[in-house]
This record gives C-alpha cells, structure tokens and sequence, in this order.
C-alpha cells in the first residue's frame, strides 16, 4: 500500500511540475527595439526555465511578411500598433488572449484595458504595451528652430534628410501635412496628391533606413540633420551618440500609435501569457519608459505632453494600394 501511494504521490508532482512550468521551450518574439531588453529576458528565463529568442524588425511590412510566410509559426508574440489587427485577423495569423491569466491586467489604466482596435468578434486580440508618435526630429546646430513638416520638403535641405522605409506611415504623414480630414480613408483625388508629394520629398531624400538603428547610424554618419523619426527612442539615442537633437510633433500634427502584444495562432499560450503579463508590470513599464521614452500604459509618462496633436493609427481604407503607391514613389525618377 505504501508503494502505491508513493506512486501516485511522485505522479502527482510530476503532473504538477510539468503543468506549472516552462522547461526546455522557447518563447519566440517578432517586435521592435525597446519590447524585449536582455535583463528582461534573463529574468524570464529565470523565472520560467524557458529560453527567449528575438527577431527584431525594421518596419511593419517586414513584420507582416515574416509572419505571414510562416503562417504565425515561427513567433509566439508579435509587437503590433492598433491599426494592423483586421490585417492579421483576416489573414489568420493571431488568436484571441484568456485574461484570466494575466494577473497584472488589472495594471493597465482604464482607457488601454477597452481598446476596441484590438477586439475581433467580442474576444481581445492584443494587451497594449506601450505608445508614442512618429514625429521629426532635427539637428538644432544646423537647423535652430522648426516647428512645420515644411522643412521635409524645403528644396534647401536637399540630401539633409532620412525617411524610414514604411508604406502607411508615409502616406498618413504626407496626408497629415497636405491637411487632409481622415489620412487613414484616402479617396483616390487625395491619394494621387498624397503619391506626387511623395515624390517631391523623394529627390530630396538622402536615403530610406529601416530600423531604429540604421536610422540612427545613417544619421550618425555626418551630413544628415534631418529624420521622419521612427519615435521618441531615436532622440534619446542620438543625444547619446553626443548629436544636438531635438524631437518634435509639428504644427500640422503628426502619427500617433498604440502598440500591443498579439498572439500568434502557433504560439506556447502558456508562455505567451507569461511574458505579456510580466510586461504590464509597472516596473517593466518604468524601465521601458526610462530607456526608450516610450509612453506606459500603466502609469501617466512625464513629457509626453503632445498627445492632442496626434492622429491615432486607425486600418487603412485598402493597405494593398498604399503598398502599391509607396511602390511607385520608392521607383520614380
């Protein structure tokens, strides 16, 4: 009798230590610089006994190509703005969350625990992560004071200027600047004006950069003074680098986003979980906020105070023709 019931007693904690841990699996992530630091991750793993890989990328369309490709396979989670979830949903590539086990749900401020953007079909595809903007920033050495857009498309700064390789975000910007009332629902007048302003910017652009740190590095290298910024982060970094930068949301305003953590349909659930739930922590938020200048979504950010100039990313009327248009700007002559 003794023996059958240390039997079933070593049963049921194998049972439970399997069931409550994460040993020998790996956590995949598909995000931008700044959502998975290394002390993070150590202490993940740590805490976890499972291993962490990154695949950082330069741009959404990259994003979306490499989970695409795999058909959600290849990542457990993905970093994704408000905008892209009809993308990913239409294309099956993410599944809904279980907040019952995310205990630190609760963390997030009100306005980022309801996010319509991120629910499909009454059930929560995304946990907000983080949020910023995508301004301009300028050498203030060369260039003293700027507060307009106009300065992307001064004939004067010719060779000056670096714009980040990205379909939406180019057209939303120009379409922001030319004053239109909703960037993100284009009818083909405003998006033929959009397209030839475009290409006006094009023959004065020294280069397109994907990336925060190609960015950075381009920049880095002399001669440019001018950036369509990637956000906050690539201010901090250049100051770093010793560059007198400023970062700014001009006048006409310019691209706000939300970020999230969505869920791949081949993700570890389990882990997947784990890992959104350790980021809404408030001292993983105060890191990245410190770090990055990214705003928390479980506190209020100190600076960020340009909120109100902000057009928030919203799904785009058709992504494939603002893919096919920022095509012909990036071929034209």
């Amino acid at each position: 009798m003794k023996k059958i019931i240390y039997t079933f007693l070593s049963f049921l904690f194998v049972f439970s230590y399997s069931s409550f841990t994460f040993a020998a699996k790996e956590l995949s992530l598909g995000c931008f610089e700044g959502y998975a630091e290394q002390e993070w991750i150590d202490e993940f793993e740590a805490k976890y006994d499972a291993k962490v890989k990154v695949k950082y990328v330069g741009s959404v369309d990259e994003l979306f190509a490499l989970t695409q490709a795999s058909k959600g396979e290849d990542f457990d989670l993905i970093s994704i703005d408000t905008s892209l979830f009809p993308r990913y949903g239409g294309a099956g590539l993410i599944k809904p969350y279980d907040t019952s086990k995310l205990s630190n749900f609760s963390n997030l401020m009100p306005a980022f625990q309801d996010v319509k953007e991120v629910m499909i079909d009454g059930e929560m595809y995304g946990v907000s992560i983080a949020w910023g903007s995508l301004g301009l920033i300028y050498d203030v050495d060369v260039h003293g004071e700027i507060d307009s857009w106009d300065a992307m498309w001064d004939p004067a700064n010719a060779g000056k200027m670096i714009v980040l390789d990205d379909t939406n975000n180019n057209i939303v910007n120009a379409a922001i600047y030319l004053g239109m009332d909703n960037p993100y629902n284009l009818n083909e007048a405003e998006m033929e004006q959009v397209k030839q302003k475009l290409i006006e910017q094009k023959n004065l652009v020294r280069t397109y950069y994907a990336g925060f740190d190609e960015g950075n590095q381009i920049f880095d290298g002399g001669g440019i003074s001018l950036m369509f910024s990637m956000g906050e982060f690539q201010e901090k970094a250049l100051q770093d680098m010793g560059h007198n930068v400023k970062y700014i949301i001009p006048k006409e305003g310019g691209i706000g986003w939300l970020d999230t953590w969505a869920m791949t349909t081949g993700a570890d659930e389990d882990l997947a979980h784990a890992w959104v739930n350790f980021f809404i922590e408030k001292s993983t938020q105060e890191l990245m906020n410190e770090r990055y200048g990214y705003g928390t979504v479980t506190h209020e950010s100190s600076g960020l105070d340009y909120a109100d100039r902000l057009n928030w990313l919203q799904p785009a009327e058709d992504f494939e023709w603002r893919n096919r248009v920022w095509n012909e700007v990036k071929a034209s002559n």
